[in-house]
């Protein structure tokens, strides 16, 4: 009994194992925001895994950019639930085949971000930003020139809606997870400024200049948990009093401690003149967007990709009904779910 589960444990460690990637660090130079500030050093962190492959003309073919959300960074990807069921031996976005370029945003994990020194002096980047940073680390930092898809989760998402109109020629083809082609406005910005200011009006913050992390951390991550969690999967987590007490103690203390206030408000900040809306004919790679009914993020009611992805010349919207598999705002990052439509869209993608 005890070796097979030894070899159970190591068959769902496999995955992983092969799927920790190469890390490594480009330096954009002399970095101008579009707020006007620069930065003369901007550190991009990334992980690769696999190898680029180029045709006769010297156009890489094989590289597939994935995008994390706020808060997260590259690595999140190599998780048992995303790489060991992507990027194994005969599975869809096998690394054997394809290379996988695994960025961490400005101001995420590895990536020059305001915690490192400069607190609440760090340029106010935007989304615009982070898609030119992540073009220069692909061009200049990893020569590669061309992408098959750019894929993204929640603030990645949206970044694949930008990298559409921005670099319409540079990728075959676009696969936003749970976010909408639109300012973001109504109760999800409402949420995002009281995420911001509960860490900005915590009298230890102090302008930026802390020493220690202020309270409005605690308070800010108890909104990021209602905003981001789904009431099924909650229902079925806690199902007793207790349960549910114990779980959300550990949550917001696990939460807290890996917070930097001034790193979360940027972050969230970042978003702020985000809008594909007007962009969306520019778009001209196929599009696959995929949200699911349990999001509370982009709730389903508000029928906005419906009524933007018209505009999207090769455009395909799929809203997931709530099962149990779903994870409310976190299904983007569970190809066990919406694997099967990644797989049959990438068989539409042109040939090359």
């Amino acid at each position: 009994m005890r070796i097979a589960r030894l070899l159970f444990l190591l068959t769902l460690a496999a995955p992983v194992a092969f799927a920790q990637g190469k890390q490594g660090d480009y330096v954009a130079r002399d970095f101008q925001f579009t707020t006007g500030e620069k930065l003369p050093e901007l550190r991009l962190h990334y992980t690769t895994l696999g190898a680029p492959r180029r045709d006769a003309a010297g156009v890489v073919r094989n590289a597939v950019m994935i995008l994390h959300g706020t808060g997260g960074s590259g690595r999140g990807f190599l998780s048992p639930t995303y790489a060991g069921v992507l990027f194994g031996p005969g599975q869809l976005l096998d690394t054997a085949r394809y290379y996988i370029v695994l960025p961490d945003g400005i101001g995420h994990g590895g990536s020059s971000k305001p915690s490192d020194g400069l607190k609440a002096k760090f340029p106010r980047y935007t989304y615009d930003d982070m898609v030119h940073a992540q073009h220069l680390l692909l061009t200049q930092g990893l020569g590669v020139n061309h992408l098959r898809f750019v894929m993204g989760t929640s603030m990645g998402c949206m970044h694949a809606w930008v990298w559409g109109y921005t670099y319409p020629d540079f990728v075959d083809g676009l696969v936003p997870l749970a976010c909408v082609p639109a300012a973001i406005v109504g109760r999800n910005r409402m949420m995002r400024k009281m995420i911001v200011d509960d860490m900005r009006n915590d009298p230890g913050y102090r302008g930026g200049d802390y020493t220690e992390q202020p309270g409005g951390v605690r308070s800010a991550n108890q909104l990021l948990f209602m905003m981001t969690s789904a009431p099924l999967v909650q229902q079925q987590q806690a199902p007793t009093r207790d349960k549910a007490d114990s779980m959300i103690v550990a949550y917001l203390d696990a939460r807290t401690r890996a917070t930097d206030a001034n790193d979360m408000i940027y972050q969230f900040d970042a978003s702020r003149d985000y809008d594909p809306s007007s962009h969306l004919a520019q778009v001209t790679a196929p599009v696959l967007a995929i949200n699911s009914a349990d999001d509370q993020v982009n709730p389903p009611e508000l029928g906005i990709v419906e009524r933007l992805m018209p505009q999207v010349a090769k455009g395909k919207f799929i809203l997931l009904p709530i099962t149990p598999q779903t994870r409310g705002h976190g299904t983007h990052s569970l190809p066990s779910v919406w694997g099967g439509l990644l797989g049959d869209f990438l068989k539409t993608l042109p040939e090359r």
